[in-house]
């Protein structure tokens, strides 16, 4: 059986593809560039993480319980 094929009801347009896109597809990358342009700008706000990571702790751990 075969499907039933759509014709255009409108002629083809001059070669141009009609690409339309949302408002936030263009927003959100701005604000992303926005907002890491900011960081880089102002450094004193990205604090780095003071306390040791938990794959370090973990591999405190077992050593001190091979270690008994």
């Amino acid at each position: 059986m075969s499907a039933p094929t759509q014709t255009r009801l409108h002629p083809a347009r001059s070669g141009r593809p009609d690409i339309r896109l949302p408002w936030w597809a263009l927003a959100l990358p701005a604000l992303a560039f926005v907002t890491l342009l900011l960081l880089i700008l102002n450094p004193s706000d990205a604090h780095a993480a003071t306390t040791d990571p938990a794959i370090t702790q973990l591999f405190e751990r077992i050593l001190q319980l091979i270690s008994r």
